[in-house]
């Protein structure tokens, strides 16, 4: 049964032309995700839906009786109110009855508390973007409601929280209809996917990953329906040259029909983000962290952290909210100072730090966009040639008269792809990214993943994003308790998947890191390796043979030697562009030298899980 109908609606914001004559409808207990690039109007959507806006022409039509629970994207708060308050005010804007109050009460401290808010009494006013954006979130989850409208809800979420929230919305009984960048949320929460592409509304009924198939298929159908049209065309344009002997309606017919061919609209290809490679030449010394430590006041959030960073690194920084992340890539980047050890950055290291927050000194409202990107450079150098700022504003989806408009114009989300093309126009050779996924639309994502694949450089991303940490990074490192800092190899699943194995209730067969495990939450199961190896033991065994324990004696240097193997096949392989008998030897040696480390990881993964387990047994 239809519960909201949006029928033939057209909406222009700002002189953009958002929906043309486009309609949705949604079911009783659907999840909706609705994806879309930045500035495509999801935002305006979903206000349409809970009654915020009006569409300029068409319908929207609520069936009887049902009620809208809706989260934005920028929520406000009285800034006197309490933390408590302001939930449960929220909730009776939302027809609370008053004799539910202390049962919402208990309800609300709980979803606080596992969102991370434990300060009840706490004012509005002090609150982070990030602590706000959960308090609304909790309004919206508590009030009662048939459809939940939630505008990108995983925010400022950690993976634990995003978790939580997953199974709290797969089990609500009414519809919800959400944006979110979070693949592995939609991909586990959704079971209809809706696109917002030029003005249209396209409908999948999947979930992230049947959306990406269908696509694939509706898009490969419209190729094939336009290479069938030029074919009929190119014949009938060679009648038409001939010239018909006589004008019988027959003829007459025929060229009407070649008309219409020749005026039939092509299939129009998505807009899609470019980013052309641009990276400076990173010396020896890049960025060495020696034993440093920072508090605040009675906390510590690191303490005695440690590590050099390799050429093309691909590091990952995970942990709850407020542990000190973003304060660890301040320090890097030296807007923070430790209270002790020091950070020593190369000579030819030149970072380009992507910051969570953008406030208005950044992006000044009454700014151009272009002349915003012109204040880094005129043009930057790519693997095609240089490439002036307009060009490059174009290969970022900012074109024409778009480029001369003032940045306080913009949505919440094209301002972060703006600042993503800023940074990448100084040609960093690091690059830091701190919740790089944050309002970037998935399209854009999709292509800075692939950007990143071919930087050379290296690579230090703090993230939430489970899909975005298993697509990029090679090694992650926790921030676990008293500000300890521990590192492990692979992405997040991988991470993971180590924990529930060091868990002590965890029941989770003993394998290694390419082996078969429980997949995150949320993790499409076609992400998790199940590669076997015959080396691997049997889970008794509990103590090292004598081959295991020569091997970990000396499998941690190996490792480190086929790193650097590589690394020096890939600088002959750059001074041997153009020497295509030479290129091919060093592709094929890397590639050898690629499957002996890949090889080494897993029998150290091995090893290492082996050797927790022993040490368990040990103190039992």
């Amino acid at each position: 049964m239809n519960i909201l109908s949006m029928d033939n609606i057209t909406k222009s914001y700002g002189g953009r032309l958002l929906f043309d004559s486009t309609s949705f409808y949604l079911q009783e207990r659907e999840k909706v995700g609705v994806i879309g690039i930045n500035g495509t109007g999801k935002s305006t959507l979903l206000k349409m839906m809970a009654g915020l806006e009006e569409p300029d022409q068409g319908t929207v039509t609520m069936a009887n009786h049902v009620i809208c629970s809706y989260l934005p994207q920028h929520p406000v708060f009285e800034e006197t109110d309490t933390v408590l308050k302001a939930v449960l005010r929220k909730c009776d804007e939302s027809d609370l009855q008053r004799n539910h109050v202390e049962e919402k009460e208990v309800q609300a401290k709980t979803m606080l508390t596992r969102l991370g808010v434990t300060d009840f009494n706490a004012l509005c006013k002090i609150l982070s973007g990030g602590q706000r954006k959960r308090l609304a979130l909790v309004a919206a989850l508590l009030a009662p409601s048939d459809i939940l409208i939630l505008d990108e809800p995983t925010n400022h979420l950690d993976n634990e929280m995003a978790a939580y929230l997953e199974e709290q919305l797969k089990k609500r009984a009414g519809a919800v209809v959400m944006v979110t960048h979070d693949r592995y949320f939609l991909d586990s929460v959704s079971d209809r996917i809706i696109e917002i592409d030029k003005g249209k509304i396209y409908s999948y009924q999947a979930n992230y990953s049947g959306y990406l198939e269908l696509k694939a298929g509706r898009e490969e159908a419209a190729l094939a329906s336009e290479r069938k049209r030029q074919s009929i065309l190119r014949k009938e344009l060679e009648w038409v040259k001939r010239g018909a002997r006589a004008r019988t309606t027959k003829q007459k017919a025929r060229l009407e029909r070649f008309e219409e061919l020749k005026n039939a609209a092509s299939p129009i290809a998505d807009a899609k983000v470019e980013i052309g490679s641009a990276a400076s030449r990173l010396g020896k010394t890049t960025v060495e962290i020696s034993h440093i430590g920072k508090h605040y006041d009675d906390k510590v959030l690191i303490d005695d952290f440690s590590y050099i960073f390799l050429k093309n690194d691909r590091i990952g920084f995970i942990g709850p909210n407020g542990c000190g992340k973003t304060t660890l890539m301040k320090m890097i980047t030296g807007i923070v100072e430790p209270d002790s050890g020091e950070i020593v950055i190369g000579q030819t290291v030149k970072i380009g730090y992507y910051a969570q927050e953008i406030g208005e000194a950044e992006m000044p409202s009454g700014q151009r966009v272009i002349d915003y990107i012109k204040d880094v450079a005129e043009y930057v150098k790519t693997p095609e040639g240089s490439i002036t700022a307009s060009q490059m504003l174009e290969r970022f989806l900012f074109e024409g008269k778009e480029q001369y408009g003032l940045l306080g114009k913009l949505s919440g989300g094209e301002k972060r792809r703006l600042n993503l093309l800023k940074v990448l126009m100084g040609a960093p050779n690091v690059l830091i990214l701190d919740e790089p996924t944050n309002d970037l639309d998935i399209a854009t994502l999709t292509v800075l993943e692939d950007y990143l694949d071919s930087f050379q450089g290296i690579v230090i991303t703090v993230s939430h994003d489970r899909y975005f940490l298993d697509r990029i990074v090679r090694r992650i490192f926790a921030f676990e308790e008293d500000g300890k800092i521990a590192q492990y190899e692979g992405g997040y699943t991988d991470w993971q998947m180590r924990m529930q194995q060091k868990a002590p209730d965890e029941s989770t067969p003993f394998a290694s890191a390419k082996g078969k495990a429980p997949a995150a939450a949320g993790t499409p199961a076609d992400l998790a390796s199940t590669k076997k190896n015959s080396w691997k033991q049997p889970d008794t065994r509990l103590k090292f043979s004598f081959k295991e324990q020569k091997d970990y004696e000396v499998i941690e240097d190996e490792i480190a030697g086929l790193e650097e193997k590589i690394e020096n096949l890939e600088d002959e392989m750059n001074k041997a562009a153009t020497d295509f008998v030479k290129l091919n030897e060093l592709t094929k040696e890397k590639e050898l030298m690629q499957r002996q480390l890949e090889e080494k990881m897993d029998r150290w993964m091995y090893l290492e899980e082996l050797k927790a387990r022993i040490d368990e047994q040990g103190k039992a």
